[in-house]
């Protein structure tokens, strides 16, 4: 019987090889989503797999080129809703939903680590950093101690509109920068969400 070949190249090989490390993530990102789900992993143990994954699909996706994620999943039949919808936000639930395991006693801890993260991306900003690469997770470390900081009510709007900022950046290439309009206005939320902050925190003394 003759040996059948999948590739003809150099290229095509690893081209292949990329494929299926890009199956094995998302086959993975799901597995990891259901036992969260269940409560089979703490949470700090699920941040740190789901925040690996979601590099390595970066990674990944950058060598594949222009592989559309939603074709990926109809070519190869994939039935793994959890795992799309991780990758289409690209932050672990943790982050995006927050994590209610914090206790008030930590609060001093978060609220110090909150401004600094604030302060962080403010000057970031008003310095001109806009390539995705760079806010991208100051972004996501901002709404991370947002998330923690259980002195803050829970409807606190803008851990929406961080979100919503963080799906946006996430669907965009590692090397895209911002427009100036876009620059303004995450930096004008940034700076209102800040104001909010503190004057929670001062009604709170």
């Amino acid at each position: 019987m003759d040996e059948v070949r999948l590739y003809n190249s150099t290229a095509e090989r690893e081209t292949y090889e990329n494929m299926a490390a890009l199956y094995a993530i998302v086959m993975s990102l799901e597995h990891l989503e259901r036992a969260f789900a269940r409560d089979s992993v703490s949470a700090n143990e699920y941040t740190a797999e789901c925040n690996k994954l979601l590099l390595q699909h970066k990674s990944v996706s950058q060598m594949i080129g222009d592989e559309d994620l939603n074709t990926f999943f109809v070519k190869y039949k994939l039935n793994c809703p959890a795992a799309n919808r991780r990758l289409e936000v690209g932050i672990p639930s943790t982050i995006e939903h927050g994590n209610s395991s914090g206790t008030s006693r930590n609060n001093a801890k978060y609220v110090a680590k909150t401004v600094q993260d604030f302060i962080t991306i403010m000057d970031a900003l008003s310095m001109d950093m806009r390539s995705v690469d760079k806010l991208h997770p100051l972004l996501s470390d901002l709404l991370q101690s947002i998330n923690a900081a259980t002195f803050l009510p829970s409807d606190f709007k803008w851990k929406t509109s961080f979100r919503d900022w963080l799906i946006a950046l996430n669907k965009m290439k590692a090397s895209d920068e911002l427009e100036n309009d876009q620059v303004r206005q995450l930096l004008f939320e940034v700076e209102q969400a800040y104001s909010d902050f503190r004057n929670i925190l001062d009604s709170n003394e």
